[in-house]
C-alpha cells in the first residue's frame, strides 16, 4: 500500500468515525483535502456536532519538513483525541525557503523567508472561522521549528489566537526585546532535548536558536510578572516539572513544563494542554488585550 494511499484510507477512516456530514461551507472540498487561501493551504478536521454551531479548534505548526499530511498520518492519536474533545484540528502548510525541499514557517532567524506566516496564519483562522470555528476558541500550537513560529505570533501578534502551547521551539536570535502584549502560553520541553537545547545552539555559520530561559524572561517582561520568583512550583511522578507564572501586572499566564525525554512531542502532552486552555476560557473567554495585529515587536 503506497503512503498516499495509507493516508487516503486514514482520513477516510477519521472522516467516518468522528466527523458529521458537512455543512455547506465546511468541506475543502471534502474530508482530507486542503483548504486554499491566497498564499497556501492548510487542512480541517471537524469534530461531532460542528453542524450544530462553531467548534473550538487547536491549530498546529508542523515542524521542519514535515506536512499536514505526515502529520495525520503519524498522529492519528493526538488527531482522534482533538477531535473526541470536541475540537476541529487546523494543520496549515509550511513553505520551504528558495533552493530548499523542506516545509517552514517564516521564523523571526535573521533569515530570508518567501511568505509573511503572520499574514498567512490570521488569513487562515479567517477562513477557518468561515467552515464552523469559533474564532475566539483557539488554541495555537506547534512543535519544534513549528513551536518557534508559535512563540513569534505570541510575541508579535498576541491576538492571533486565544492562548498559545509551543512545544520544543522558541525564539530564534535575535531575540525580541519585547513583544506586543500580554498572552496565555505553555511551553513544554525536553530536558534532554539536543536538537533544540534548553541553552539554544548555532545552526550553521548564519542561524542560532534562542536560549528557551531568554525567551521566557522576555515574555515576563513584557507581562510584568514578578521577576524575582515564579508563584508556583511543582513536580509529578511521572518527573515532569513545572513553574508558573501568574502574577503579573499585565493579564495572562506563563506555564513552563521540563519532561526528561528529548526532542519530542511527550505522551500526555494533548490532553495536559486542551484542559489547560479550558481552564483559561472558563477565566477569560477573550485573549487579553493587546497591540494590533500590524503594530509587531521589533
Amino acid at each position: 500500500m503506497t503512503r498516499h494511499l495509507r493516508l487516503a484510507c486514514l482520513v477516510a477512516a477519521l472522516a467516518g468515525a468522528l466527523l458529521t456530514a458537512p455543512r455547506p461551507a465546511a468541506a475543502c472540498p471534502g474530508p482530507g483535502d486542503p483548504c486554499t487561501v491566497e498564499t497556501g493551504d492548510y487542512l480541517l478536521l471537524l469534530p461531532q456536532g460542528a453542524a450544530e454551531g462553531p467548534v473550538p479548534a487547536m491549530m498546529y505548526l508542523h515542524g521542519w519538513a514535515a506536512s499536514p499530511e505526515g502529520f495525520l498520518n503519524g498522529r492519528a492519536e493526538m488527531v482522534e483525541t482533538t477531535l473526541s474533545r470536541g475540537y476541529a484540528l487546523i494543520v496549515p502548510r509550511g513553505l520551504p525557503r528558495r533552493g530548499r525541499t523542506q516545509r517552514d514557517w517564516a521564523v523571526r532567524d535573521g533569515g530570508q523567508h518567501p511568505r509573511d506566516d503572520v499574514e498567512f496564519l490570521a488569513a487562515v483562522l479567517r477562513d477557518a472561522a468561515s467552515r464552523g470555528v469559533d474564532r475566539d476558541r483557539v488554541l495555537l500550537a506547534g512543535f519544534s521549528r513549528g513551536g518557534s513560529m508559535v512563540w513569534d505570533l505570541a510575541c508579535r501578534a498576541p491576538v492571533m489566537a486565544r492562548a498559545y502551547a509551543p512545544i520544543a521551539g522558541a525564539f530564534w536570535e535575535p531575540l525580541s526585546a519585547r513583544c506586543a502584549g500580554p498572552v496565555d502560553l505553555f511551553h513544554i520541553h525536553g530536558w534532554g532535548d539536543t536538537v533544540v537545547p534548553l541553552e539554544g545552539r548555532p545552526i550553521g555559520s548564519r542561524l542560532m536558536q534562542g536560549d528557551v530561559f531568554a525567551a521566557l524572561s522576555v515574555m515576563r517582561r513584557t507581562m510584568r510578572c514578578d521577576l524575582r520568583q515564579p508563584d508556583e512550583r511543582r513536580a509529578d511522578e511521572s518527573l515532569r516539572w513545572q513553574r508558573t507564572w501568574t502574577r503579573c501586572a499585565l493579564p495572562g499566564r506563563l506555564d513552563f513544563v521540563l519532561h526528561p525525554g528529548g526532542h519530542v512531542v511527550p505522551d500526555g502532552w494533548l490532553d495536559a494542554a486542551l484542559t489547560w486552555f479550558e481552564a483559561r476560557l472558563a477565566e477569560a473567554p477573550q485573549a487579553p488585550a493587546a497591540t494590533p495585529l500590524k503594530a509587531l515587536a521589533q
